[in-house]
């Protein structure tokens, strides 16, 4: 049996506590307006997609991270598929961003915050 990823469960856990903030568009005006704590970008989101959002993300000191297809994204979240998905609930945030650099590697894991983009 294969094991669900901890990442996308999670994800569409934070989907049903309402702590989500789906799609492109509506995750470009999250972190403008300071709510996105994390947000996941898919892998095969379009060039235009990327270029909202990872150069704002960055100006911004938002946490994300690009993985995923948009397949996976909208399945996990109970949506169509999508582009991008903002987190915009600290804990659910601080949980992805642990879960996400454990995998990695990267034990050095920080809590998600304004400021934060590690």
């Amino acid at each position: 049996m294969v094991r669900p990823d901890p990442v996308l469960a999670l994800l569409g856990l934070a989907a049903r506590a309402g702590a989500i903030v789906p799609g492109t568009e509506r995750a470009r005006e999250a972190v403008m307006a300071g709510a996105a704590r994390y947000v996941i970008v898919a892998a095969d989101a379009s060039a235009n997609a990327v270029d909202k959002l990872v150069p704002l993300m960055e100006r911004r000191h938002v946490r994300h991270t690009r993985e995923y297809s948009r397949e996976e994204i909208g399945i996990a979240v109970g949506r169509s598929p999508l582009s991008a998905v903002a987190v915009a609930e600290r804990g659910f945030a601080n949980r992805l961003a642990t879960l996400i650099d454990a995998r990695d590697g990267d034990t050095a894991a920080k809590p998600v915050g304004p400021g934060r983009t590690t």
